[in-house]
């Protein structure tokens, strides 16, 4: 059994020990950091060398052979925060086909996956870790990817739940996780306890072969998660807001290279008081030494609202707990993981909210993947939908299209009740229903994916409107039944009911009013694998 926590900056690969019935980071060989490095990370950069056999270099030895360093449209870094969402911009295109983020994703677990199965022939069963805040979109791109790998199971699993399990505690604790990466900040208010006798393990399958994993015999435990939120937030965030600074107070050009000393002033910080890195042009044969100490380092988080946006989703966090019950002071233990969490300014920011003796920060990189291992070892996961799922309708007083909820975020699924609709004929002899179903992102803002030069940017949008994935709006999804006879202004005519099953299915159902007939039964709208 493997779990693979696929994160924007670095990726980790871990196995299930049988002997030592524990988990442990494993090395890839070409990909990994050196052995020296602990943990052995997997850096999530890749270039294309050809896009259409295709042939691509991945980790580690794209920085070995010093392939970040140059402006070429063929290196790739960041891409996981461009999956499943709409680009504005340039889209490099690479021997004749434009490459686009879900294309550099595909290749780059591919190439993972495939350096795995070369040290392990017998790896059948792989768990993978997706962002809480993840729409459907990225959740089908990377169950189309995993269509494609030779591997008999493979289940998802948030990565905030992931990281609860990881960290061992003991079951009946209140677990708030903060994972902050390298493109992602989310937090998860998740609850660990034991499970009725004889429950299996469960998660989020996306492939099943015939062969089946040899369950554990003792009382599983279950992770509930009570509350989640998230955002687009991350450590290449801070190292762009650096490459500017440098720009403005010492006139250093942005290139890939400053953007590597950048981070790595970063990381230094996180270990000593000021930090400095020497920068030498080959070309102008000026240099340069960079410094920077963590007092201006927090006051460019500051004039950047980095610590605005962390209240903003611990605040979310928060009021969905304290609708179930749940007090700050009913937290037992608040868990730091990802490379971003390491910074003192992060950590100093969290103990602001929580004493000293709950906030645990020793196992920032593996907590999600050896978290997610125990999927296979006896672990039940009960999950809710993050997002909410609406139907497209006209807003006269507005005069545009608006999003009416159906089924609300905090839903636990699978869902025992349907949600019932009644609608009716818009039009004279109306021959069928459309019906335009969405899934709803968090209102107020979206996420905007652009490019400003050859770097990759994110940024939040008040928009006064939920961020909306249509799931159906095409000509051959829209219409949900055929009417006969035809349909007439001015009374029901069909009730349409919507349900999700406990594999992530939205399904509907429709009923003729008129003719009592069952025109659609149990279909489902959206499908993962």
């Amino acid at each position: 059994m493997y779990a693979i926590d696929f994160g924007t900056s670095n990726t980790v690969i871990c196995r299930w020990n049988a002997a030592t019935q524990q988990p442990e980071t494993i090395s890839l060989q070409g990909l990994s950091l050196t052995q020296a490095q602990n943990p052995p990370l997997v850096p999530s950069l890749l270039y294309v060398q050809d896009a259409i056999a295709p042939h691509v270099i991945a980790g580690q030895t794209v920085r070995d052979r010093g392939l970040d360093l140059s402006q070429d449209s063929r290196f790739f870094r960041n891409f996981k925060r461009g999956i499943g969402t709409e680009v504005s911009g340039f889209l490099p295109e690479l021997d004749g086909r434009t490459v686009g983020f879900e294309d550099a994703g595909q290749w780059f677990l591919q190439t993972v996956i495939q350096a795995l199965q070369q040290q392990d022939p017998s790896c059948n069963a792989l768990t993978i870790t997706v962002p809480v805040d993840s729409f459907e979109a990225y959740r089908l791109w990377l169950s189309q990817v995993c269509d494609t790998l030779n591997i008999e199971q493979v289940r998802l699993l948030d990565e905030p739940t992931a990281a609860a399990l990881g960290y061992g505690l003991e079951p009946g604790r209140t677990i708030l996780v903060v994972d902050f990466g390298g493109g992602t900040l989310d937090l998860s208010l998740v609850q660990l306890e034991a499970s009725a006798s004889g429950a299996k393990p469960v998660g989020f399958l996306l492939k099943w072969g015939q062969k089946t994993l040899k369950e554990s015999a003792q009382r599983p435990k279950v992770a509930k998660v009570l509350a989640k939120a998230g955002q687009t937030l991350g450590g290449s965030d801070i190292d762009n807001w650096l490459v500017d600074y440098f720009g403005q107070t010492q006139g250093l050009a942005a290139s890939p290279l400053t953007l590597r000393l950048a981070e790595r002033l970063k990381i230094q910080l996180s270990q000593r008081e000021s930090a400095t890195e020497a920068y030498f042009d080959d070309e102008t044969l000026d240099s340069y030494e960079l410094q920077l100490d963590r007092d201006r380092f927090q006051s460019l988080l500051q004039e950047h609202q980095f610590f605005s946006r962390l209240d903003e989703s611990l605040t979310q966090v928060l009021q969905q707990a304290r609708r179930q019950g749940l007090e700050p002071e009913d937290i037992d233990a608040v868990l730091l993981v990802g490379g971003t969490s390491q910074i003192p300014a992060v950590q100093q920011w969290i103990r602001q909210h929580f004493a000293e003796e709950k906030v645990r920060s020793h196992q920032p990189f593996e907590a999600i993947a050896h978290g997610a291992l125990q999927i296979g070892q006896g672990v039940e996961v009960k999950d809710y939908l993050y997002h909410s799922y609406g139907i497209r309708y006209w807003n006269r007083r507005d005069n545009c299209h608006s999003w009416h909820p159906i089924i609300n975020a905090g839903q636990p699924y699978p869902m025992e009740k349907p949600v019932d609709l009644i609608l009716g004929a818009s039009l004279e002899d109306q021959p069928s229903i459309e019906l335009v179903i969405g899934e709803l992102g968090v209102e107020t803002s979206r996420t905007e994916v652009y490019f400003e030069g050859d770097r990759l940017i994110t940024r939040s949008i008040s928009s006064g409107q939920p961020t909306v994935k249509p799931l159906n709006d095409r000509d051959e999804g829209r219409s949900i039944a055929k009417l006969n006879p035809l349909g007439k202004p001015g009374s029901d005519r069909i009730k349409v009911q919507f349900l999700v099953d406990g594999d992530r299915f939205l399904r509907i159902t429709v009923d003729d009013i008129l003719t009592g007939d069952t025109l659609v039964e149990n279909q489902p709208v959206v499908q993962l694998s």
